[in-house]
C-alpha cells in the first residue's frame, strides 16, 4: 500500500494541487512515486500493490504508475486521515485474500539503501504474521531532529521490540535526549496482516468502526460512504497509541522524508560547495544553497543558504531556514500570484 495524497505545499512553487510533489523528480529523474513503486516492487507484485491517492489525482497517478493496474489507484473521496485510508485499504486486502498481509509506505521518501530497505520490510512482514501484531518500521536516527516523532523501544521481542510509547515532535533539548536513550523516528512504515489491523480498529477506534462496519467490509463496500462517514484521525493516535499489540523493528537503509526543500540536501549529492542543484545553474563564490531550475537559468554569486527555485512564470527566493514553513508564504499570496502556480 502506497499512501499518496497531499499537494506537499512546502515544496511550493514546484508542488501544486495539480502537480503535487509526489508527482515530481525531486530526488533524482523520476518522480517521488515511481521511486517508491520501484522499491516496492522488490517486495510485492505490481498487481499486488494499491496506491491511495486524491480523487483528482487519481488519472495522473495512474499515468506514472503504467505497471500497477489501473483498478489498484483507489481515489479518496475526502482527505480523512491515515486511520480512515489504511482501514479502507485493510478492507481491499481481506476482500482479495482473507490472510494477505498488507504492508505500508508513503510515496515522498528518499530511500539510499532499496535492497536492505525491502529486506527489513520482509522481516516486519515475518514478524507480524507469527505475532499477529501490528509493526511499525523504526528508523535509527542519525541526528536529533525536531522534525519527526518517535518511538521509544521496550522489551525484545523476536527480531523486534514492544513499543513502550510513541513520542510527539518534540523540541530541540528533547530530541538530543531521545536520540540518546535509544528512541527511534518514527517512519510511518506499517506491516500488519489485514484481518489484525481491522480487529485492532474495532477495539480501539470508535471514530472508524462505525463506517467501516458498515461500508468497508465485503457485505456492503461502498468506498463514497464510507469516506463521507468515517471521522478524521492518524492511524498513530487511532489505533497505534492505543493498543498494547504493536511492536517495532529497527530500520537502518538511509531513510528520509523529502518534507521541505531543505531535505534536498540530505537526499542529493551536493558540489565541493555545498549546494544542491537541478537544471541548468551556475553559481559562484556561494555555499550551501538549494537551487532548482524548472526551465530556464540561475545563476548566483556571493551568497550562502539560500533556496531559488524558478518554474516559467515564477520564482521564489528565501532562506533555507524560512523553506521550512512555506505554508505560511502560500497562504498570504495574493491571487494574481496564486492563479501563475
Amino acid at each position: 500500500m502506497i499512501l499518496a495524497g497531499g499537494i506537499g505545499s512546502r515544496f511550493w512553487p514546484l508542488s501544486t494541487p495539480s502537480r503535487p510533489k509526489q508527482l515530481l523528480p525531486l530526488v533524482d529523474g523520476e518522480p517521488l512515486l515511481a521511486n517508491a513503486a520501484r522499491r516496492m516492487a522488490l517486495v510485492a507484485e505490481p498487481a499486488n500493490t494499491l496506491v491511495l491517492t486524491n480523487a483528482e489525482l487519481r488519472d495522473a497517478v495512474a499515468r506514472a504508475l503504467p505497471r500497477i493496474p489501473p483498478e489498484n489507484v483507489i481515489p479518496e473521496p475526502r482527505p480523512s486521515g491515515t486511520a480512515a485510508a489504511l482501514a479502507w485499504a485493510a478492507s481491499e486486502i481481506v476482500a482479495r485474500e482473507k490472510d494477505g498481509t498488507m504492508i505500508c509506505i508513503h510515496a515522498d521518501w528518499a530511500i539510499r539503501d532499496d535492497a536492505l530497505f525491502a529486506e527489513t520490510l520482509r522481516n516486519a512482514a515475518t514478524l507480524a504474521e507469527s505475532k499477529r501484531a501490528l509493526v511499525t518500521v523504526g528508523i535509527v536516527p542519525t541526528r536529533p531532529d525536531t522534525g519527526f516523532g518517535y518511538i521509544e523501544p521496550g522489551a525484545a521481542v523476536d527480531a523486534g521490540f514492544r513499543v513502550r510509547r510513541f513520542i510527539e515532535k518534540p523540541g530541540r533539548e528533547g530530541a538530543k535526549l531521545l536520540v540518546g536513550s535509544g528512541a527511534l523516528w518514527n517512519s510511518g512504515i506499517f506491516c500488519w496482516r489485514a484481518s489484525d489491523f481491522i480487529e485492532e480498529l474495532r477495539r480501539h477506534s470508535p471514530e472508524v468502526t462505525p463506517a467501516l462496519e458498515r461500508h468497508a467490509l465485503p457485505r456492503g463496500r461502498s468506498r463514497d460512504e464510507f469516506f463521507a462517514f468515517v471521522k478524521s484521525v492518524s492511524v498513530d493516535v487511532g489505533v497505534l497509541e492505543r493498543s498494547s499489540n504493536v511492536l517495532v523493528v529497527r530500520g537502518e537503509f538511509g531513510w528520509d522524508d523529502i518534507g521541505t526543500w531543505s531535505a534536498l540536501r540530505r537526499a542529493r549529492a551536493a558540489d565541493e560547495a555545498g549546494n544542491v542543484r537541478h537544471g541548468r545553474t551556475h553559481l559562484l563564490e556561494a555555499r550551501d544553497n538549494v537551487v532548482h531550475a524548472e526551465r530556464g537559468a540561475v545563476v548566483m554569486y556571493g551568497v550562502d543558504g539560500l533556496v531559488v527555485v524558478s518554474r516559467p512564470g515564477l520564482t521564489l527566493v528565501t532562506t533555507v531556514e524560512k523553506s521550512e514553513d512555506l505554508k505560511k508564504l502560500v497562504d498570504s499570496l495574493p491571487p494574481e500570484i496564486k492563479s501563475i502556480s
